[in-house]
């Protein structure tokens, strides 16, 4: 299994479901009605997860199994492991302001720079990761499964 091409399918994925719920956001801003905000909560919710469990997989099996093959990316390994940090509290927030949301006296507009945070931040934590582990996940020979190593996606 080619564990870089495989890293980059899953951030794909992840990019394109941001898309989606950036999009459901525009159309909840758009419109008014439990419908709508109910789209957007599932998408955003099941946004969410995705993430978070792809950092959790990560920091469980892949970022380990790193830093025992190649002890000198324990710096880029740290760096990536505070991003997911980082990511988790920018997702908890987001999630408090979904749950706001759903209150139809709130404004929708503070989970559009919620997206905004979490996407600018995830953008930024997967070209670092792409680039800083590319050429060691490419030559990586593990014995795992991709929803172990990567996140069920």
């Amino acid at each position: 299994m080619a564990w870089y091409d495989e890293m980059l399918a899953v951030h794909d994925r992840l990019r394109r479901a941001l898309a989606l719920v950036r999009e459901s956001a525009a159309v909840t801003a758009d419109r008014s009605g439990a419908a709508a905000t109910t789209d957007l909560l599932v998408w955003c919710r099941g946004f969410c997860t995705a993430l978070t469990r792809h950092h959790t997989a990560e920091d469980a099996v892949l970022f380990p199994e790193l830093e025992r093959r190649h002890p000198d990316l324990a710096d880029v390994l740290r760096r990536l492991r505070q991003d997911h940090g980082m990511i988790a509290y920018l997702i908890a927030d987001l999630e408090h302001a979904l749950d706001r949301a759903a209150d139809p006296e709130a404004s929708r507009d503070a989970v559009g720079r919620h997206l905004d945070g979490v996407g600018a931040i995830m953008e930024s934590h997967f070209r670092y990761e792409e680039r800083a582990l590319g050429e060691v996940l490419a030559a990586l020979d593990l014995g795992a499964s991709r929803d172990d190593v990567l996140g069920p996606l």
